[in-house]
């Protein structure tokens, strides 16, 4: 999947409020529902809530950093506005220094011979010519649209982070060190285009990461987009600049990590670093950027056969797992997590949607990496998805009644000294690789239960594509859910008085006036039938829908899931397109005229979403899934397998 994170016009779920009849003590409400995305309100929102949940100043900042994240080019950008030069710091001395944290006793990796793990992929039958002609007719449409982005890319943002998609202009939003170029490495070796690979790797080759203008660097973006985009290219091609490029990022992060407990501060500050400051990890930081290193570290340990990435990571882990079954929902970890006191479990919101997402994702996914040689992967990944499932899973209400199932955030409060969970439903785009990694994942561990429910998630991401006007997913949604799992019958008036009551209205005694008043939310807010609120109306050129569509089809071979990618990729290539590459959109609710554009191409447009596409109308063996698992930046790692 894509960023981690959802940006700043979505609030962050540390400010989410239950409805004022919850009977589960959690603070009282302070903004009004109509006005969640936008204005004062949301800061007023944002910073009382911290101080309800906290009296720790580190956490109130990393609220900060978190809000901030999404434009974290500002800085660059304004200098240039003022003809300033962004100053560049080096971090070369601290990395020929030794560690002011040394390692006591390293851990090193497993040793013996892999497990032959259970087949992924289906057996796909001989396709007909017809099929065939099809396929590549599609896929050769996909590759155009990446050909077309990547030729503006190299003419107009060479070496930069990202293009400007309307504009052509350029910004840097990840370090500066060409995340769009080296994003798309891979890319550009499955889809057959050599010669501009071979260009891309000979100008990736020159990129130096011990220097930076950031102040402030994202370490679980770094780890996915840099140090994944270069091993899964050298995994792919074998070319030894790229490993040598891989040391080099993973060097510059393991600095991070240079910490009395080693744990990282995932928002690492580099210019701190460079000047030899001592470092402590962060009391308050999202589940997902501490949890996620697994795959990336792990496997350049394997190529290089230096420990100390393994080691990392495994402590990491261990510690997450000492205290798996000890948190508020057992089984599971809070979004927010404190890594100073090593404390996983203290926080009371849970989800394996934006902000813990990758966690979840690489346990399964790990163990496929390292060939079952660290069962501590599939313990973990089973046991939260014991509880996933079991509190995070839901079935909405929509009209046609298919029975699709979609994944909220659990709140964890008490009433009268026993716990009390309650279920937001809010669906969101990021969430959509949970069908993917669910059937992935069973499938690794015979579990036929996790496959038919990654299943109906993945289902349920489709229904929602194709129920918006322009047949694009938003990025968060709230839809009602099913008061039964197996018997769901549309009820209209039921949904229209949710509708009221989602917008903060509240309802009267004139059920009249009340569905008078649900017409008037619908046609204001554009709501299709199922949908209560649509807070968060953008698509930003996702790839989560798509990547668990592609899972599903190679895992289960459904002959209809061809179609419905088709499609989504027709609605989303028609609908983001400028004169030079394609643009996220500001809102898909719109049914006539052109979407807004929010001038932003982010480099997992070409990194995760057009590759899933490409791949979901490849043979079979391309990538194939029993020989390679994809990182949450969609690059594959090459699997160990028996020989």
């Amino acid at each position: 999947m894509s960023s981690t994170y959802l940006t700043f016009s979505y609030l962050h779920p540390l400010s989410i409020i239950p409805p004022s009849n919850s009977k589960i003590p959690f603070p009282d409400p302070i903004m009004p529902p109509l006005a969640r995305r936008w204005g004062a309100s949301l800061l007023i929102a944002c910073v009382t809530c911290f101080i309800l949940f906290t009296s720790h100043r580190n956490f109130e900042l990393a609220k900060l950093r978190f809000l901030s994240s999404s434009s974290s080019s500002t800085a660059v950008n304004i200098d240039h506005e003022a003809g300033l030069e962004p100053t560049l710091v080096s971090i070369r001395d601290r990395l020929q220094n030794p560690p002011q944290y040394p390692v006591t006793k390293m851990r090193q990796l497993p040793t013996g011979t892999p497990l032959r793990l259970p087949t992924v992929q289906t057996t796909f039958a001989p396709e007909s010519d017809k099929d065939r002609n099809v396929r590549v007719e599609r896929q050769a449409a996909v590759k155009d649209a990446f050909l077309r982005c990547w030729n503006s890319y190299r003419t107009k943002a060479w070496m930069s982070d990202e293009l400007e998609p309307v504009n052509g202009g350029r910004k840097d939003t990840f370090g500066g060190w060409g995340a769009t170029l080296v994003d798309s490495l891979d890319t550009l070796w499955i889809m057959g285009l050599k010669d501009q690979f071979h260009e891309a790797v000979a100008a990736a080759a020159n990129i130096s990461f011990e220097s930076t203008s950031r102040s402030e660097i994202n370490v679980f973006e770094t780890n996915i987009r840099y140090l994944g985009g270069f091993l899964a290219a050298y995994d792919l091609s074998r070319d030894k600049r790229l490993l040598e490029k891989a040391k080099e990022v993973g060097d510059v992060l393991y600095l991070a990590f240079d910490t009395p407990n080693r744990m990282p501060q995932t928002r690492w500050n580099f210019h701190d670093a460079a000047r030899g400051e001592r470092q402590v990890a962060h009391d308050a930081v999202l589940l997902a950027e501490i949890g996620s290193f697994s795959l990336e570290f792990i496997r350049l340990s394997m190529l290089t056969g230096d420990p100390k990435w393994f080691d990392a990571v495994q402590n990491i882990m261990e510690a997450l797992q000492k205290q798996q079954q000890k948190t508020r929902l057992p089984g599971m970890w809070p979004v927010v997590v404190d890594a100073r006191r090593q404390d996983f479990g203290r926080h009371n919101q849970y989800t394996l949607g934006a902000m813990a997402d990758s966690l979840y994702e690489y346990l399964p996914k790990t163990h496929a990496l390292v060939g079952g040689l660290l069962p501590m992967y599939a313990d973990m990944y089973k046991a939260s998805m014991d509880t996933a499932i079991r509190y995070n899973l839901f079935r909405p209400m929509i009209p046609d009644q298919k029975d699709i199932l979609m994944t909220g955030m659990v709140l964890v409060g008490s009433e009268n000294g026993k716990r009390v969970t309650r279920l937001r439903p809010e669906g969101q785009h990021l969430a959509c690789f949970t069908g993917g990694m669910l059937a992935l994942g069973g499938k690794l561990v015979q579990n036929g239960t996790h496959v038919h429910k990654g299943e109906k998630l993945m289902d349920g991401c489709v229904w929602v594509y194709k129920s918006m006007p322009l047949g694009i997913m938003p990025e968060v949604f709230h839809v009602l859910p099913c008061d039964s799992i197996d018997h769901c019958p549309w009820d209209e008036e039921k949904w229209k008085l949710a509708v009221v009551e989602a917008a903060g209205w509240g309802l009267s005694d004139n059920k009249e006036g009340d569905l008078h008043n649900a017409d008037r939310i619908i046609n204001h807010k554009r709501l299709p039938k199922g949908f209560l609120s649509i807070p968060d109306t953008r698509y930003i050129l996702r790839p989560e829908a798509i990547e668990s569509v592609f899972l599903l089809y190679r895992i289960t071979g459904r002959r209809d899931l061809p179609d419905s990618a088709w499609a989504m990729f027709q609605a989303i290539d028609s609908n983001t397109r400028t004169e030079l590459a394609n643009s996220a959109l500001l809102d898909v609710t719109v049914k006539q005229g052109k979407a807004p554009m929010s001038h932003s191409m982010e480099s997992f447009w070409l990194g995760e979403t057009l590759k899933y596409f490409y791949l979901m109308f490849s043979e079979p063996d391309l990538v194939n899934l029993d020989e390679y698992v994809f990182n949450t930046e969609a690059h594959p790692f090459k699997r160990l397998v028996p020989r």
